[in-house]
Parts: structure tokens; C-alpha cells; sequence
């Protein structure tokens, strides 16, 4: 699936990276720990609903590329700065992570456990 279409099905906005949208990703991880982010071995769209700039942090440490912010959360100037950096993808939505998850997963995002 593309970034594009997850845009779509989420009716979402495009905080950082919409000349990424034609990536293709297979896998979703959400969650709002950040040391269970930290655990990931693989690259995953991340979906969360914490909304600072630890979250781009500990997205780089763990090589994350995408990250979808859920319930209506849009990122600060610094986050967007910092995500930028890192070449990172900034989506937000306006659903909550249950309705978010439910939707990929039914579009054939797979879950990365």
C-alpha cells in the first residue's frame, strides 16, 4: 500500500513528506510507549497518538520512517524541523488509533507482530 492511499483512507492531511507518498509500506506498529517503539526490528508505519518531540526521537534511534498521529495531534515547528532531518513522513488524522489500526488492517496493512 501507498502513502497516498493511507492518506486517503484515513482522510488524512500530510504534516511532512508529501513528495514520499508514493512509498510503499506493508507493515503498521502502534503504539504510545515509546520503549516498545524502541523494540521494533523492523521499519513499520508507526500510529500514535503522543504528539512531542520524543516521539521524532525515538522514531530515528529506531530507523521509523513513517508516523501517523492520530485523535486530531499535529506536530510542532520543532518536531517538523527535527522530522525533516530525518527524512521522516508526518501524517495526521483525525480518528483515534482503534478506528486508524481498524482501517489499515482492513485495506491489507499487515501488523508487524
Amino acid at each position: 500500500m501507498t502513502l497516498k492511499e493511507i492518506v486517503d483512507k484515513l482522510g488524512a492531511t500530510v504534516g511532512l513528506g508529501s513528495d514520499k507518498l508514493d512509498m510503499e509500506v506493508e507493515q503498521c506498529f502502534a503504539s504510545d510507549l515509546m520503549s516498545d517503539v524502541l523494540t521494533l526490528k523492523d521499519t513499520p508505519v508507526l500510529v500514535t497518538g503522543l504528539c512531542n518531540v520524543q516521539t521524532i526521537r525515538t522514531c530515528d534511534m529506531a530507523n521509523l520512517d513513517v508516523v501517523i498521529f492520530v485523535r486530531g495531534k499535529r506536530p510542532t515547528e520543532d518536531m517538523v524541523e527535527l522530522a525533516d532531518e530525518n527524512g521522516m513522513v508526518l501524517i495526521c488524522t483525525q480518528y483515534s488509533m482503534f478506528k486508524t489500526c481498524g482501517i489499515l488492517y482492513q485495506a491489507g496493512m499487515k501488523p508487524l507482530y
